[in-house]
């Protein structure tokens, strides 16, 4: 995107990439459906970001959803709204829009370099350090864009190797942290076996936040062989993961029966079951099997399951005590990053003038549903705007 912003502004422009091909972890973004953005109001939307939401709203603002998608079609595709008001190309793949785009730049004049990998400055001023297959080279900038992604699926190149680099150069940068991830918890080991990869569909997650207000959302997730993880996980992460970090653990409620109320389900369950098993009473009078009922036996005991106010209070407000994130490498993205106290209003480094940053390397995190996507784009334009006002004000 700066280098788009950038190329119309006159500039020449060069990508260096240290991967063999471009956009490789945009590619993987559209595995099983390449979420663009979404369509909700712009105010809600924004309050997506949480805690950065005042500082990515001007550029946000500035290349708002509606110009992303009139973006994406001009490059000819289409894009749909899904029931989630989530926004995806009609093909629902990354690599046509991916084509598109590049076609574009190369007949703007954007040269690209890939297996580039940045390794620092050189001597002299504006000089960077590149490693490439046939050894190590410079390269003379007027002006950079770092758009070197966080510290997530870093065998797509987002591995994290600038922080040393940015932080020698008095660069103040918050330690990467992994967002929208799975988490561990004890599960007993028959537990793990058998219902590992099960997913949880239909159910609603109640948390408590650090201001005592407690958020209901409902979806689906995902057991792991040491957790759980999945987009309603993915919802809350942020909170769990800090949550953790004060605290040693957080505490999520599951609602086993979002559509049933306490009381009819103490109802269900206080009716004698007979000769009937327990699995049997569940299965017959809740629909209640597999993994939900697997849950159930894992946090009580035969005789709280025999309680039937214990148990129903239990079907509406499972507890599951996280523990720890999983690795950061994992993670769909990654929170820290370059502190925005240490950029200008044109994301220019305050301590070292002409280079600017951009995108998931910066200090912000938000949940999936396309706010991601959205504000890289929106930042690598602004960062590309502020190289053009900056080599304008150089001129003059």
């Amino acid at each position: 995107m700066a280098a788009e912003v950038l190329s119309a502004g006159g500039a020449k422009v060069t990508v260096f990439d240290a991967m063999p091909s471009i956009g490789r972890k945009f590619l993987l973004a559209g595995v099983g459906g390449m979420n663009i953005t979404h369509s909700e109001p712009i105010g809600p939307f924004l309050g997506r970001y949480g805690n950065r939401a005042e500082t990515l709203t001007p550029l946000v603002n500035a290349f708002t959803p509606d110009q992303l998608r009139n973006w994406i079609h001009d490059l000819g595709i289409e894009t749909f709204v899904g029931t989630s008001g989530r926004v995806f190309p009609k093909e629902m793949k990354a690599a046509p829009l991916l084509r598109a785009w590049l076609h574009r730049l190369k007949n703007a004049g954007v040269s690209v370099e890939v297996r580039h990998r940045w390794l620092g400055w050189g001597d002299a001023p504006g000089t960077l350090r590149l490693a490439t297959p046939t050894g190590e080279t410079t390269f003379k900038a007027d002006a950079v864009v770092l758009a070197l992604g966080g510290g997530s699926w870093s065998r797509l190149g987002s591995d994290g190797a600038w922080v040393p680099l940015l932080a020698e150069k008095g660069v103040d940068i918050a330690p990467l942290q992994p967002s929208n991830c799975g988490f561990d918890l004890p599960w007993t080991d028959f537990f793990a076996e058998k219902h590992a990869g099960a997913p949880l569909k239909s159910v609603a997650v109640s948390y408590t936040d650090a201001r005592g207000a407690t958020i209901v959302k409902p979806g689906e997730f995902v057991v792991t062989r040491t957790g759980v993880e999945g987009s309603l996980i993915y919802a809350f992460s942020a909170a769990i993961r800090d949550r953790i970090t004060a605290q040693g653990s957080a505490t999520i409620y599951v609602d086993l029966l979002p559509g049933r109320s306490l009381e009819r389900v103490l109802t269900e369950v206080a009716i004698p079951r007979g000769s009937r098993s327990m699995a049997s009473h569940l299965q017959s009078k809740l629909g209640l099997t597999g993994v939900k009922a697997g849950l159930l036996r894992e946090v009580l005991s035969k005789e709280e399951m025999a309680d039937p106010t214990r148990l129903a209070r239990t079907i509406k407000a499972l507890p599951l005590k996280l523990i720890r994130p999983r690795p950061l490498d994992e993670a769909i993205s990654s929170a820290g990053g370059v502190r925005f106290d240490a950029l200008d209003a044109n994301l220019m480094l305050r301590a070292l003038p002409g280079v600017f940053c951009a995108g998931e390397m910066l200090d912000w995190e938000a949940p999936t549903g396309g706010y991601l996507l959205t504000a890289c784009f929106a930042s690598g334009r602004a960062a590309g705007e502020g190289v053009l006002h900056w080599l304008e004000a150089g001129r003059t």
